[in-house]
């Protein structure tokens, strides 16, 4: 028996269309308490997967709205169980209504990612196809949707699964030969298993190599704006954002904190952190967000030094340029005056006017260019995930060592150890064997009614 549960799945801002979910024993006969469809024929009469137009009712005969409402039976639906799902208007006032109607006929509120939850206990989707799910959500760019959308129909539990196959199929041979010696079975080579071994590791080391880049697609490259004060840093963060994010004066020392948000350079999407003009605070509260841009500046992937292009170059701007992924001269609408000495020109620099936006194009062709490329690895084999990704190293650490304990020549005993902690790894990846509260943690940060 399983609990049946409701919940708002979009959110609680107005919007065009609201969706409530139930899922659990009972589902359809719950709805079918507070929906009436048109046509006056019952969900539990209905075909699956079909949408029936109708309307919410309360207790006392009601409309709270007009609707469409659809139900999927057990195992063919989303969670593996009964569901039913209701299409309103988005009014969050309706919306609340009609779920408290359903709670009034015995569902719950669902738990944040309680849906998912089902779905991988009940076999729908691995571990992985329901981290995935989270990040489909949250994703930003249209390469992070694709490489979670392609982790949720499998693609990293295919890589795994063969991996995890090949080393099943060695230690089932050895224990075959232990077990039973009378047996006509091929006697036990660890040594015939190298290439095998050597293959899943070639597998697994791909597969650990693309976090980092999957880091980058998931949070985005962090990317700060550095300068001296008055030389339009503020400015250029807005231009690249297209609106104002940051307050700008012909003040220097406007910015005293950092200041943060995201844009998108092609596909990629980058952290833009607004800072403050390097120059010798004059009080403790400009100090601090100095010494914040230097932190700044020392943790970001791409660095953007910005030179006020209408004035001479001084020592300070040479000093601050010489760190840079890129140099921007800006105020290029102004009469230039500023020339990059030979030290500086193996940087690419590009001239813009943050005012007018002239250049900002190509300013960002030049930061695409910076930005490492991942179109040899396939959509959804990127990990984006710390805990996958610590799984598959340890996987990999044992594969190592077993190999290595074969290539010794020490017993293949051994050796079976450590193939029995690869394969334990990789069963904690994709969900095989997992504990109750690594399982509560992973499905906590997800948004309720997913």
């Amino acid at each position: 028996m399983s609990e049946l549960i409701a919940a708002v799945a979009t959110g609680t801002v107005r919007s065009a269309i609201g969706i409530i979910r139930l899922s659990g024993d009972g589902a359809i006969d719950c709805v079918d308490r507070v929906f009436r469809a048109r046509s006056r024929r019952k969900m539990a009469e209905t075909q699956s997967n079909k949408l029936i137009y109708g309307g919410v009712y309360d207790k006392n005969g009601a409309l709270l709205d007009t609707c469409m409402c659809t139900v999927s039976r057990a195992p063919h639906s989303y969670t593996g169980e009964d569901t039913a799902e209701l299409q309103c208007h988005g009014s969050p006032a309706a919306l609340g209504a009609a779920l408290s109607e359903l709670f009034e006929n015995g569902a719950r509120q669902a738990l944040p990612g309680e849906f998912t939850k089902r779905a991988f206990l009940n076999g729908k989707l691995d571990l992985v196809g329901a981290e995935a799910v989270i990040d489909l959500i949250d994703a930003e760019t249209v390469a992070a949707a694709k490489n979670a959308s392609a982790q949720i129909a499998g693609a990293v539990t295919r890589k795994t699964d063969a991996v995890y196959s090949a080393l099943l199929d060695i230690i089932a041979h050895f224990h075959a030969v232990v077990d039973w010696p009378d047996e006509d079975i091929e006697d036990f080579e660890a040594k015939n298993y190298i290439q095998t071994l050597s293959s899943a590791e070639n597998t697994l080391e791909k597969l650990l190599d693309t976090f980092d880049r999957g880091k980058l697609l998931r949070d985005g490259v962090k990317t700060a704006i550095v300068g001296l004060p008055n030389v339009g840093k503020s400015s250029l963060m807005n231009a690249l954002l297209g609106f104002d994010r940051a307050i700008v004066t012909g003040a220097p020392g406007t910015t005293r904190d950092t200041v943060e948000d995201t844009c998108l350079v092609g596909d990629a999407k980058l952290r833009l952190i607004d800072t403050a003009g390097l120059r010798d605070a004059e009080d403790e509260a400009e100090r601090m967000g100095v010494s914040r841009s230097y932190e700044a500046m020392e943790s970001a992937g791409i660095v953007v030094a910005v030179i006020d292009a209408s004035r001479e170059l001084t020592p300070e701007d040479v000093e601050i340029a010489e760190k840079a992924s890129v140099i921007v001269l800006n105020k290029s609408d102004l009469p230039g005056k500023a020339m990059l000495p030979p030290e500086l020109t193996a940087i690419p620099s590009v001239s813009v006017s943050a005012r007018t936006g002239e250049g900002i194009d190509r300013l960002c062709a030049a930061l695409e260019a910076l930005l490492p490329r991942s179109s040899d690895v396939p959509a959804g084999e990127i990990l984006t995930n710390a805990r996958q990704a610590g799984e598959v190293s340890a996987a990999l650490n044992s594969l190592r060592s077993a190999k290595a304990a074969i290539e010794t020549g020490v017993t293949p005993d051994a050796a079976l150890t450590e193939l029995e902690s690869a394969l334990s790894s990789l069963a904690r990846l994709t969900g095989k064997t997992l504990s109750a509260d690594v399982t509560d943690r992973i499905f906590h940060r997800f948004c309720v009614g997913k």
